[in-house]
């Protein structure tokens, strides 16, 4: 009963202050008179209202983009295919036990205090406990963001999948949509893709993987129940943050083995990225010389993010784990067996014979497997046109990125070869390239959000220019009455100096 009493008594304080927090983040927005009110002409097409903004994916970078165009008084709707609170990766995909940013940065806050993780966890749980807390626990990141878009009182439709982007010749895009009732057509002024890491494409996995059966192998961003590897000789080629939570997951769920396939002979032990971060760079990025901006993104992904040491110390506490270096695979044959098949996977470290194979290779720009995208992919202008990188600095995966503008929007390939493509907005990993790391990573999602909000005003404002000139001449509300003074006359003197 005792016990019972004291839960409850947390509860309430944390519910407390969780609305008292909420209370002062209102009260900071009514100061701020945040959002603005709406300006953008409204427009009619097809007999439906046109939207000034829709933004794909509903994670942190989509609200974050969403909440910076609110606060410029543009009107933005999220469009997310998964269920309610299962947007992102964090409580589907992702696999970490905590995140593998500091839990000091800021993240999608906006510059706004009470809007931040520390905010919200502090409210429910004090200062001591926020003092005591190392990193933040991944699903603890998702409860966070489930509470963002409460207080920031989002449009966010759910269940929906977009199936086509199709821009128009009248200056808006067409989204195809499919709800669980149906199919509809979304009309906008501008598109956000704020479609994450994998954002213009999929999952990168070596092209062996195409001859083997699909059972027996995963990549690690797929959505896989992990209790069936219990009892499984598991192999997981690559040596990243994804390879580690990958291992671990798989451990911990009862694998008999696993192997860390690592081309490399050593982890790397030093976060390039990390030792870079700072206002300059995020607020510079974009200006750089190609040659500048090339030279750095090569640079961090030869020299790679090493994973976070908590996430290689949960998979080597484990005694039936291998960490087998300098071991590109070089073959992988099928092995049929009276149950089921298995592999036998041949590397220059020797033969691993396993159950399954889990792939934590990253991602690629590749949107043949997107076909949302296939009527604009054939125009969207990439780095591969932009630039040509010195012998030795060759880079597929900047090659294959958008060549964006300074609203993040896409470029087309040939002028006039699909009008209206510059109306769609990049805001997702590829656009790293030419802006720098602003539309996904925690550390400066804000910054990212707040310049695609800012360049899109300018781009809606230009287009509408003499409706807003003639808004201009239309206003009429009289600052002053007219009997705020009294008209005087000059003294005689005055008038006499006239005829001097």
């Amino acid at each position: 009963m005792g016990r019972a009493l004291i839960v409850n008594q947390a509860t309430t304080s944390a519910a407390s202050g969780l609305a008292a927090l909420e209370a002062r983040l209102q009260q900071d927005l009514a100061w701020l008179e945040l959002p603005a009110k709406s300006w953008v002409p409204p427009r009619m097409a097809d007999d439906q209202p046109v939207l000034d903004v829709a933004v794909i994916g509903g994670g942190q970078a989509g609200m974050a983009a969403a909440v910076s165009l609110l606060h410029l008084g543009i009107n933005a709707v999220i469009y997310d295919q998964s269920p309610a609170g299962f947007e992102g990766p964090w409580a589907t995909t992702a696999r970490m036990e905590t995140l593998r940013s500091p839990k000091k940065l800021t993240g999608p806050a906006l510059g706004f205090a009470a809007l931040t993780f520390r905010a919200w966890f502090e409210a429910q749980f004090g200062l001591e406990a926020w003092e005591a807390l190392d990193k933040i626990p991944r699903l603890q990141w998702m409860d966070y963001l489930r509470w963002y878009r409460k207080v920031m009182a989002l449009d966010v439709r759910n269940d929906h999948r977009i199936e086509l982007i199709q821009p128009r010749a009248d200056g808006l895009v067409e989204l195809h949509v499919v709800v669980p009732s149906g199919k509809s057509v979304v009309l906008a002024r501008r598109v956000v893709l704020a479609t994450g890491r994998d954002g213009l494409g999929g999952a990168l996995v070596p092209s062996l993987a195409e001859s083997l059966p699909r059972a027996l192998w995963a990549h690690s961003s797929d959505a896989m129940d992990y209790g069936k590897l219990a009892g499984k000789r598991v192999g997981v080629i690559g040596a990243g943050s994804s390879a580690m939570d990958s291992a671990g997951t798989a451990l911990e769920s009862g694998a008999e083995r696993v192997d860390i396939l690592i081309r490399r002979t050593e982890l790397p032990r030093i976060n390039k990225g990390k030792g870079s971060g700072n206002p300059g760079l995020t607020a510079g990025h974009v200006n750089l010389p190609d040659e500048w901006k090339w030279r750095i993104r090569h640079y961090v992904n030869v020299q790679q993010v090493p994973p976070p040491s908590g996430s290689v110390q949960r998979v080597s506490k484990f005694s039936n784990v291998r960490f087998i270096f300098g071991a590109p695979i070089e073959r992988v044959d099928v092995i049929a067996g009276k149950g089921s098949d298995s592999l036998r996977v041949r590397t220059p470290r020797g033969v691993f014979d396993l159950d399954f194979l889990i792939f934590s290779t990253g991602f690629r720009v590749d949107w043949t497997v997107r076909p949302e995208f296939a009527v604009i992919a054939p125009h969207i202008r990439t780095w591969r046109a932009r630039y040509m990188p010195p012998p030795g600095e060759e880079d597929a995966e900047l090659s294959d990125s958008p060549d964006l503008g300074q609203a993040f929007e896409f470029r087309q390939k040939q002028p006039g070869g699909l009008p209206g493509l510059e109306r769609i907005h990049c805001f997702c990993y590829p656009a790293t390239i030419t802006h720098g790391t602003l539309s996904g990573d925690i550390p400066a999602i804000s910054d990212g959000a707040q310049r695609l909000a800012q360049g899109i005003a300018s781009l809606l404002y230009g287009e509408d220019v003499d409706t807003h000139y003639r808004n201009l001449q239309a206003y009429a509300e009289p600052e002053l009455i007219g009997d705020e003074w009294t008209p005087s006359e000059p003294t005689a003197e005055e008038r006499e100096g006239l005829k001097r």
